[in-house]
């Protein structure tokens, strides 16, 4: 029988070790329930989901963590470390310390979509992760493959939306600049300027805001992500499967991954469950009780199976 959530109660805080990094972990609601770990993109911390976890704590024992150079968890300080394949390997390790019973339940938006989408392309995969939410965050091989696809139909449309696609993603050009975009980001990234963009572009209300006090840093640190992975991935994709059972919440007005470049999604897993939503990139803080909500109905769907 579910337990009722303290909501005064202090996530728990623990480290996690992993290489090159500590993590920092944190824990809280209904112990006797599922496990959910949730894992936030770029520039965000686990701050992402506070307006998130309110609406999972009755029902789920919710794991939430920054990862590496974010936040209060660590960082070697180089580009190799914040490849996919490292940190698929740290969410990994989050998922081992939890010690659950049974496998965890994944929540995932932005890059922690894609470094989760290259743990469940693992062998095995299944054992350890029992269902994948993911928000705006593609596998990159997926994204590749997905790429080469449309310049191999060469129809109108689908070089249409090879173009579009491409245009939606030439900021990552600037963000791979290295000193340029990193001194642009340490004058202009404050919360402040981020938070007006949010409540101007994303049309976010200020009160579902939540950004860390290392927000600048965690922006500047994060930054290597890029370097890590779009070359090396998006051109030269590989074939990535998942039999994890996988939900997508396609945000329609999302202006870095646009929604057609998840039609193929049938070929790379085994199950996968679409739902579009009328929002931006950053749909955890416009709708959190609609992510929460679509998590929640996936996860029962995925427990009832057990």
């Amino acid at each position: 029988m579910p337990v009722s959530y303290d909501r005064s109660f202090q996530p728990q805080h623990r480290t996690v070790e992993v290489t090159g990094a500590q993590l920092s972990v944190f824990e809280q609601g209904n112990l006797h329930g599922p496990t959910v770990i949730l894992v936030h993109g770029w520039p965000d911390t686990h701050h992402l989901w506070d307006g998130v976890v309110p609406g999972l704590v009755d029902s789920f024992r919710v794991v939430t963590y920054d990862t590496r150079g974010h936040g209060r968890s660590t960082s070697q300080g180089t580009v190799a470390e914040m490849r996919i394949e490292q940190l698929a390997d740290d969410f990994l390790a989050v998922v081992d310390s939890v010690r659950a019973d049974r496998p965890v339940h994944v929540l995932a938006h932005d890059w922690g979509s894609v470094q989760v989408w290259d743990a469940v392309c693992r062998p095995g995969a299944h054992r350890a992760v029992a269902s994948f939410t993911s928000i705006s965050g593609p596998s990159l091989h997926h994204m590749g493959r997905w790429m080469q696809s449309r310049l191999a139909a060469r129809t109108p449309i689908a070089l249409w939306q090879w173009f579009t696609q491409v245009i939606s993603g030439m900021y990552t050009l600037f963000f791979m600049s290295g000193i340029l975009s990193r001194t642009f980001f340490r004058v202009f990234g404050t919360r402040y300027l981020w938070s007006l963009f949010l409540r101007i572009v994303e049309r976010v209300d200020r009160r579902d805001i939540h950004l860390a006090e290392s927000f600048t840093d965690d922006m500047v640190s994060g930054l290597r992500i890029y370097r890590a992975n779009i070359f090396r991935t998006v051109l030269f994709p590989s074939n990535r499967f998942t039999s994890v059972p996988t939900q997508l919440l396609i945000p329609t007005r999302d202006p870095a991954v646009r929604p057609a470049s998840f039609s193929d999604i049938d070929q790379w897993a085994a199950e996968v469950d679409i739902r579009r939503v009328k929002s931006g990139h950053w749909l955890p803080f416009k709708n959190p009780e609609l992510v929460a909500s679509a998590t929640t109905a996936f996860i029962d769907k995925h427990t009832a199976k057990d």
